[in-house]
């Protein structure tokens, strides 16, 4: 999926658990089949993920990296009534991997993205009350720091610009261009409130309908309030979603923005996956087309 990807062979995964965790020797290891771009997952026994990242990279700076997932993580859990993954420990490079790598309880369930919910009204009930839950939680003084989603639109221009430069012949670029002006204007005016920072389907977990749990919590910091409603867009069809936003109460402005972050992060999906990770491209379609059949100013 990108040019500085490493390879994470399962016998590596294996040498590494017994050499780091010898307590764990005992434990089956299987590769997980994951639609996700950050990390390769390997399962260790019943209740243990490992996840490895795919990118290269300085050791120190994954290591912190890597330290600061867990800092979330252990901040989220048990928050919500929603299962979140737990940091369980850090290992580090050998067996020919050259990074550190984290160890975290595992989440039995199904993905978003094989258990469609976007029709179901106590899903989306369900996804309001944990992004609630999560947006209740103490800033301790935090405030947006760094160059991804949850700060200001139009610091993103650069990146559409690309995103839709390389998808001419994949999407309706003139019309995407035309939203994209209006979307990359819509002020800021709310203070950063906790946000779990990317809520796709991938990394959501479904059970007969309902939310069972919520995955990759490391990106959990305060940001733009509106930014876990990215999940109205990625998740939800028009009856849920319209649930979705009068359980949390959005006004006008907090609902476009949200519906702005889902285009920043769709736009770049679709043609950064198209080849290498299909999944991840079509939903980017999906979402732009949800935003798209809906352009009223509410």
């Amino acid at each position: 999926m990108h040019p500085d990807q490493l390879p994470v062979p399962v016998e590596a995964v294996r040498a590494l658990v017994d050499a780091q965790f010898p307590e764990w020797r005992g434990l089956p290891v299987r590769g997980v089949d994951s639609q996700g771009t950050v990390n390769a997952i390997f399962r260790v026994g019943d209740r243990l993920a490992a996840r490895f990242p795919l990118r290269g990279g300085d050791v120190e700076a994954t290591r912190r990296r890597l330290a600061a997932e867990a800092d979330a993580a252990r901040e989220l859990a048990g928050r919500t009534r929603f299962p979140t993954p737990e940091p369980v420990a850090l290992g580090g490079p050998g067996a020919g991997y050259p990074l550190p790598w984290s160890v975290q309880t595992w989440l039995p369930g199904v993905v978003a993205t094989d258990d469609d919910p976007g029709t179901s009204l106590a899903f989306a009930h369900d996804l309001a009350e944990f992004v609630a839950g999560v947006r209740a939680l103490d800033t301790r003084g935090r405030t947006f720091r760094g160059s991804g989603r949850g700060g200001e639109l139009r610091s993103h221009d650069a990146w559409v610009a690309t995103c839709l430069d390389r998808s001419e012949g994949l999407l309706d670029v003139a019309q995407l261009r035309r939203l994209w002006a209006v979307m990359r204007d819509l002020p800021r005016r709310a203070a950063d409130v906790m946000a779990h920072g990317d809520l796709i389907p991938g990394n959501v977990l479904v059970s007969g309908g309902r939310l069972a749990g919520v995955l990759d919590v490391g990106d959990l910091g305060p940001a733009d309030p509106a930014l876990d409603l990215v999940s109205a867009w990625h998740l939800l069809e028009a009856g849920p979603r319209r649930a979705l936003r009068d359980n949390l109460g959005c006004d006008d402005l907090e609902w476009q923005r949200g519906k702005a972050w889902a285009f920043v992060q769709a736009i770049g999906a679709v043609w950064y996956y198209v080849e290498t990770n299909p999944a991840m491209s079509r939903m980017g379609r999906r979402t732009l087309a949800r935003i798209l059949a809906d352009q009223s100013p509410a």
